[in-house]
């Protein structure tokens, strides 16, 4: 759950800079030339080879000191620094920063597509960072400004495709919004939907725009990521990843994206692998998260030395987000290798630690304060479906039925545990039928699985090409109410309702 989680709450962070055709912009005093230093020194942030970076910012404000493009990639060390590693002191550090850029973006050639588009990312970056330390509300006026800024941009450069870039993820972050805080977008002036925004993306993915092909690994990125979470089109993005041989060892932000994603695809074996094989080089961002997936990946196959990796994570993140839910499998894991001590230790700790900002930290704090300890067969068979063992998933309950199960909370689980195996075994109408179960057993309770049982029994429905019947079970979502996820899950069924009704 950890990327999309991280992903869900504040994707918007990842809208990156532009490269201009013109060397530079005829004007008084400050300019923006995105000359071959700049687009070097991009191409290294990209990738997240921050060092090199940097040291290519400081060669060309030397040698332009009115040049503003350092200055506007500098925002993107400090984006993808606080935004990963999340270290409060790095934060105040680094948060100055902000208000000194967008003064001196300025100042700019006001005549340049630049001028609005620099401080409509400059925005939208700092927007997610606020959001990772807390601060909701500078987050939420961020965001407007740099959704006003990019619009008003494209006013006045309809053809500008970095601003298009950017304004169509924005709309589909805006696609997303609950129905019940349409009149708050409505007043912030925020418009737009999943269709539009995800069509803008794809244009800009398929311009021949010298802008465009100079950002597009920047465009697969936000691209791959909303097909992914909000389309729920995962099969198409792993085909286009193939497809296209995305560089998953030597850029760092695809290498990230690609192990989040084969991970939250079931495929944990393949997110292991692909972390592994990531290019070493001390130049790259060091980022405890790479234990984090390492732990979760082999925590999904039940293999004990996910503990180390989840305790070095641990200890050498700084931030609040995805503790309690690391900590959480930790203790798992720790139950499950019949260590008690350090598994009630590991749960001590979550309580103590962490924040609830995310909905699989609220969660894992829910669980921890129950005081109970899940059931041994069906943890394993959780953690193995999470992974994509299914079949090893499903051979651990053969013989089971509900009634082999006293507690009525276990009952739930079981039927949801099953449904989703036949799932993703493709053995469908077992499937639907076994969500039905799980629909039925928990609709009155507030354990998520019968809201996630409506929303996946939707999606089979929406791959038959039935329509009308998926967007019932869409609408069951919805429906249901005072379950855990509930925010994450109308969200999907939004977007998934959307979707079918656009055809």
């Amino acid at each position: 759950m950890l990327l999309r989680e991280r992903f869900t709450v504040s994707f918007i962070g990842l809208f990156i800079g532009m490269v201009c055709t013109p060397s530079r912009y005829a004007y008084a005093g400050y300019y923006y030339d995105f000359n071959p230093t700049c687009r070097k020194a991009y191409a290294e942030i990209i990738q997240l080879k921050l060092v090199s970076g940097a040291a290519l910012i400081e060669a060309e404000k030397k040698a332009d000191p009115d040049n503003l493009i350092p200055y506007f990639l500098e925002n993107y060390i400090d984006f993808f620094t606080l935004f990963f590693n999340e270290d409060p002191v790095e934060y105040q550090r680094r948060k100055p920063g902000e208000e000194q850029r967008l003064n001196l973006m300025k100042k700019g050639d006001i005549h340049s597509p630049f001028a609005l588009f620099t401080r409509s990312v400059i925005y939208f970056q700092w927007a997610a960072i606020d959001i990772k330390f807390g601060n909701r509300w500078d987050a939420g006026w961020s965001f407007r400004k740099s959704f006003l800024a990019g619009k008003d941009n494209l006013q006045h450069f309809a053809g500008f495709q970095p601003s298009l870039m950017l304004q169509g993820a924005m709309q589909v972050a805006a696609g997303t919004i609950p129905p019940g805080y349409q009149w708050l977008a409505n007043l912030l002036g925020i418009h737009g939907t999943i269709a539009d925004g995800m069509n803008t993306l794809e244009e800009v993915l398929t311009s021949t725009d010298p802008f465009a092909k100079l950002f597009h690994e920047e465009a697969v990125f936000y691209f791959l990521y909303l097909k992914f979470h909000i389309q729920n089109q995962r099969e198409e993005v792993f085909q286009y990843i193939h497809k296209h041989q995305l560089d998953t060892r030597n850029n760092h932000l695809f290498t990230y994206l690609a192990a989040n994603l084969s991970r939250n695809n079931q495929q944990a074996a393949a997110a292991e692998q692909i972390v592994r094989d990531r290019n070493p080089d001390p130049e790259y961002l060091d980022m405890p998260v790479w234990d984090l997936e390492m732990g979760y990946a082999m925590a999904d196959h039940l293999d004990p030395v996910s503990i180390s990796y989840l305790e070095r994570f641990l200890k050498r993140f700084k931030g609040k987000f995805y503790v309690k839910e690391s900590l959480q499998k930790l203790s798992w894991m720790y139950y499950l290798d019949g260590r008690p001590d350090k598994a009630e230790n590991a749960r001590a700790r979550l309580l103590r630690m962490g924040n609830t900002e995310t909905e699989a930290d609220k969660q894992a704090m829910k669980d921890a304060q129950s005081g109970r300890w899940p059931n041994t067969l069906l943890l394993k068979a959780r953690l193995l479906d999470d992974g994509g063992y299914f079949h090893e998933a499903l051979q651990l309950l053969n013989g089971k039925s509900s009634s082999s199960f006293t507690g009525a909370a276990d009952q739930l689980e079981f039927a949801y545990r099953l449904a989703r195996l036949y799932d993703a075994l493709n053995r469908k109408e077992e499937a639907v039928q076994a969500y039905l179960t799980t629909i039925k057993l928990g609709e009155h309770r507030k354990e998520y699985y019968a809201a996630r049982a409506a929303l996946q029994t939707g999606y089979i429905y929406e791959e038959r090409g039935d329509g009308k019947t998926a967007i019932s079970f869409f609408q069951k979502v919805l429906d249901l109410k005072g379950h855990d996820y509930k925010n994450a899950l109308d969200q999907k069924a939004k977007a998934a309702i959307e979707r079918c009704r656009n055809g």
